[in-house]
């Protein structure tokens, strides 16, 4: 009686596994599984580039911080013009 059910089971199977594979469905899972070895490749490449672009960021964000730095030492340097006060001076 198991045997049966089984070998019933079975054959059942077969021609709805092939409706299924056959479906939007299962070309869209097919495609999703092909294209992830496309993607492996791409992501790796996207990955590299990033990395790179970050590190230019990052020198470039060095660089504008020390021309702060350096102009705001200036500003802070720099002799206040005859008849002007500097702040912080007072003059009653």
């Amino acid at each position: 009686m198991i045997l049966v059910l089984v070998v019933l089971l079975v054959a059942l199977l077969i021609p709805l596994t092939a409706v299924i594979l056959d479906s939007q469905v299962g070309r869209a899972l097919a495609a999703r599984m092909e294209g992830d070895k496309q993607i492996g490749t791409g992501l790796a490449a996207r990955i590299a580039a990033l990395e790179t672009e970050v590190d230019r960021l990052g020198r470039e964000l060095h660089r504008v911080d020390e021309e702060n730095a350096f102009l705001q030492r200036l500003l802070e340097e720099r002799p206040a013009p005859e008849g002007l006060l500097r702040p912080g001076d007072d003059k009653r």
